[in-house]
């Protein structure tokens, strides 16, 4: 795929955080909460070597602020057996779906539960793999 992508064709990116689960009177009616974008653009290979380190630095940096200049930097031969893509957003929508769920008013009043089961995504505390370094302080924090 990235072999592909790398060679710059039409690229389809899509993302979705699924936030609840929307139970209704009738089963019809049942729903999701969530937030999804969806991108279109022109994908390019990232071959210059600053603007390849700057992309992975960002990623790394947001996933674990601080961590970047924490470990190791990548090799030669690392950052020569990654590939980075770039993709220009030519084209991009998002759409939301929130709230309680939308019963048919002939459903309104049956004696049956309705409303929304929250999904979170949460960190847990970090977990060691070997004994004898400190936890960070970004990972305390």
């Amino acid at each position: 795929m990235l072999r592909t992508l790398r060679n710059g064709v039409d690229v389809c990116v899509t993302a979705t955080l699924l936030d609840g689960i929307v139970l209704a009177r009738s089963v019809y009616n049942h729903s999701m909460n969530y937030r999804s974008a969806v991108v279109l653009g022109h994908a390019r290979e990232v071959t210059d070597a600053e603007e390849k380190l700057r992309a992975l630095e960002a990623v790394v940096e947001h996933m674990v602020p601080g961590r970047w200049s924490d470990a190791r930097q990548p090799t030669q031969g690392e950052l020569d057996g990654t590939t980075v893509l770039a993709l220009a957003l030519d084209e991009a929508s998002a759409k939301v779906r929130s709230g309680p769920s939308n019963d048919f008013d002939r459903d309104a009043e049956l004696p049956v539960w309705a409303g929304v089961i929250p999904l979170r995504l949460t960190a847990g505390p970090a977990e060691a793999d070997s004994e004898g370094v400190p936890l960070p302080p970004y990972l305390r924090d």
